[in-house]
């Protein structure tokens, strides 16, 4: 949340170790969404409410500039229960303490309701009517949904008789968020706003069966209190993502600062238990995203807070370079194991795409495995290898590759690690998701991928599509990494403009 003057991120955390268990809402405070400090955790384990657990939940500004925080505990008996905590002394400008009432738990599962599967409450809004509402993340066998819940006071909360929405076969929705979107522009919109025709809503649940997110855009009937996905949003595992790769447990909020919507998104370690302990931390926070709705209404558009740009140092900028096919450009005169890059490629000879077969169009992950960027292809696979060996024995692509289906151009963006590192017995999945451009009206395509040694976030064509990875490499490490733009394809293919920034450390946690 950001509150007089501050960014707070409250995240879930082990301080006894670097594995999952013993879970506290560790909080950390920043001024520009960059540098932070962190301080004590603001919630732990310590009421019969939560004893067995303190987990995910939200923030919600009261009136009078009250903060309160939702959030799901585990009693005694191991059911998911609905808490409230509030900051002891809002003069304290950090909120370092937080005060959890005895007339908790505030929301308890009746009957009806998995109490085994009931959490992660979200940030409220304010209807027309003054009651509150938030939704919670449930499921009835294997449908997933997410139960609605209404309170005047935010202390008494009373069970809609449906839910928002619901789906079958999706299994538990975790971490579920609910929010407006303007139809125009790109300024972010308050939890509460409503706005009629000029707005959409958007849901995002975390689907525990998979492991991965997924986002619909449609209406949110505020008198009914029901939510529909637009025709061209799909529910389940075939529809939107945020990102295609190693990203999930995600929340927005609404900055009041800059009148924008924020995104957060975990990234999980991809090395084994052991590496963790070793390491003495594991999981991280992606780079925070703006995100707004596309220009098409059919999705939304995520890009890198614009703060980030303030760890930009030394500069180098390529211009109108071709890459033939097999062809290498390596990007010389920065540290490019952290390093944002920023390249426009343009794109010719799309006769010579391969053919697209419609089995594809829901599983771009399996078709980038098939297809990853040693495989040859027509058009593509072109992009950047990022954290490379001097001789290539390490590399990861972040790469397009484009097809040709019945009446359309497809585009692949694909992450393909399975060479990124020598260590033995690590967990390198291919990640992909297809691109909604029409590259033969443009014929061009842009990339933005943040690299930040065992991490790699790629934006491709403005942000329209996101991927996440973690690697891990044994050789491209600091000085040792390389970057390399290159082409696999048999059209050739041209760097218009690439620009690279090696980025400096930012204040992590008082590190």
């Amino acid at each position: 949340m950001y509150y007089n003057g501050l960014y707070h991120l409250f995240y879930q955390y082990n301080p006894k170790g670097s594995v999952w268990g013993n879970i506290v809402w560790a909080h950390s405070v920043s001024t520009d969404l960059i540098n932070w400090k962190a301080l004590e955790p603001a919630i732990y384990p310590s009421k019969s409410f939560d004893i067995n657990g303190c987990w995910s939940g939200s923030t919600t500004i009261l009136p009078g500039n009250r903060p309160v925080i939702m959030y799901t505990g585990v009693d005694p008996q191991n059911r998911q229960v609905q808490n409230v905590a509030y900051p002891k002394n809002l003069s304290d400008p950090y909120l370092r303490e937080w005060v959890k009432p005895d007339f908790n738990p505030v929301i308890a599962p009746e009957s009806g309701v998995n109490a085994s599967a009931f959490r992660d409450p979200t940030t409220a809004w304010r209807g027309v009517s003054g009651h509150w509402k938030l939704v919670i993340g449930s499921k009835r066998d294997t449908r997933g949904e997410v139960i609605l819940y209404r309170s005047r006071d935010f202390v008494r909360w009373v069970k809609a008789k449906h839910s928002l929405h619901t789906a079958t076969g999706t299994g538990m929705w975790e971490c579920p968020d609910l929010y407006p979107v303007s139809l125009r522009g790109r300024l972010g919109l308050d939890t509460s706003t409503l706005g009629g025709a000029a707005v959409k809503h958007v849901l995002k649940v975390s689907l525990d069966v998979t492991r991965y997110e997924y986002y619909t855009v449609g209406t949110y009937d505020h008198i009914k209190d029901r939510y529909v996905p637009d025709g061209a949003s799909p529910d389940g595992n075939t529809g939107l993502r945020y990102d295609y790769g190693n990203f999930y447990a995600s929340k927005t909020f609404f900055d009041n600062k800059k009148n924008r919507r924020i995104l957060w998104g975990w990234t999980n370690e991809s090395d084994s238990v052991n590496d963790d302990i070793a390491k003495g931390w594991a999981g991280i926070q992606a780079i925070p995203r703006a995100v707004w709705l596309a220009g098409n209404g059919r999705q939304l558009i995520q890009w890198p807070v614009e703060e980030l740009e303030s760890l930009r140092s030394k500069h180098i900028v390529v211009q109108n370079k071709q890459v033939p096919s097999g062809g290498l450009l390596e990007v010389k005169g920065i540290d490019s194991s952290q390093a944002d890059v920023e390249v426009t490629f343009q794109v010719s000879g799309l006769e010579k795409a391969e053919a697209f077969h419609p089995s594809w169009a829901t599983d771009a992950e399996t078709l980038c495995g098939r297809k990853r960027a040693d495989v040859k292809g027509g058009v593509g696979p072109f992009g950047l290898h990022v954290l490379a060996s001097a001789n290539m024995e390490e590399k990861t692509a972040v790469f397009f590759r484009i097809f040709k289906a019945e009446h359309k151009y497809k585009v692949l963006l694909c992450h393909d690690p399975t060479r990124s590192s020598l260590r033995p017995n690590l967990y390198k999945p291919t990640f992909a998701g297809f691109v909604d451009v029409d590259i033969a009206r443009t014929g061009k395509i842009s990339l933005r991928t943040l690299i930040d040694h065992s991490v790699v976030e790629s934006f491709g064509a403005g942000g329209m599509t996101c991927i996440t990875s973690r690697v891990y490499p044994s050789l491209a490490l600091r000085r040792d990494a390389h970057l390399f733009a290159f082409n696999n394809g048999i059209a050739d293919v041209k760097v218009s403009t690439l620009n690279a920034w090696e980025m400096r450390r930012p204040l992590m946690n008082g590190a």
